[in-house]
C-alpha cells in the first residue's frame, strides 16, 4: 500500500468531483487538515471512514487502497 499514491488519488478524485478539501471534510465530519494529511501522504483515512469516503469519491474500496481506478473504469466519464 503506497500512502502517497493513495493521497494523490484522493486529491484527484476530489478535484474531478469539484470538491474542496473543506467540502470533503465537512461531508465526513472531520477537519480539512485531516484531508490535507491524506492528500500529502502524511496519513491515511481511519478505517471507519473508508466506506463513506469511497461513496463520496465514487470509487470502490479496492480502487482507493490501490490508489487508482480499475482499468475498465479509467476511460469512463464521471
Amino acid at each position: 500500500m503506497n500512502v502517497k499514491k493513495i493521497g494523490k488519488f484522493i486529491e484527484a478524485r476530489r478535484h474531478a468531483l469539484g470538491m474542496t478539501q473543506r467540502e470533503l471534510a465537512s461531508r465526513l465530519f472531520i477537519s480539512s487538515k485531516s484531508v490535507s494529511k491524506w492528500e500529502t501522504g502524511r496519513g491515511m483515512p481511519d478505517v471507519s471512514l473508508l466506506l463513506e469516503l469511497c461513496e463520496i469519491l465514487q470509487v470502490t474500496a479496492e480502487e482507493l487502497l490501490h490508489g487508482e481506478l480499475e482499468k475498465s473504469r479509467k476511460n469512463a466519464k464521471y
